[in-house]
């Protein structure tokens, strides 16, 4: 993943969009670091499913679905999840953390060499509504941003570290 880098506080509207998605991101990645597999399938509270590795994968399907399947186009099924279990993304008790981190990494690379060609104003489709780049971005960086604040709260339960 990218290094951790906060953005400007001036830049043009893309570049400060594809700053904070690329911060979103390597927060993710930064709040996993120094963990161990066990570590990474700790689950928060029961009876959420939610944990740190669940977290990773669940954003490799979500980049994966705007990315590839409605500003690509492509059909993409799910790598962690089927229309019968939409919650196979968190379930990790017996999920490599490799294949995990692995699939959103790939993803995230994916999602960058889609978006590059498009302009803010280019169109996908979903569910046959026109879906804009800059939405897209704007989606992504709320995701992120939701999923980092449940994945600080499951740093610190793990091993006490905190940060923003």
């Amino acid at each position: 993943m990218a290094a951790r880098t906060e953005p400007p506080f001036e830049l043009g509207e893309r570049e400060m969009l594809e700053a904070w998605l690329e911060y979103h991101r390597a927060t993710l990645a930064w709040k996993c670091e120094g963990l161990s597999d066990a570590q990474l399938r700790e689950r928060a509270v029961p009876p959420s499913p939610i944990s740190l590795l669940g977290l990773v994968r669940h954003m490799a399907d979500v980049e994966r679905n705007w990315f590839r399947r409605v500003l690509g186009g492509e059909a993409a099924p799910g790598l962690f999840w089927t229309p019968e279990n939409h919650d196979g993304d968190f379930e990790v008790d017996a999920a490599a953390v490799g294949t995990g981190f692995g699939a959103w990494k790939s993803e995230v690379e994916r999602a960058r060499e889609i978006a590059a060609p498009l302009g803010l104003d280019d169109v996908g489709m979903r569910r046959g509504e026109r879906v804009s780049l800059r939405w897209v971005y704007l989606h992504m960086i709320e995701e992120y941003a939701r999923h980092n604040g449940h994945a600080d709260f499951l740093r610190e339960r793990i091993d006490g570290q905190t940060g923003d």
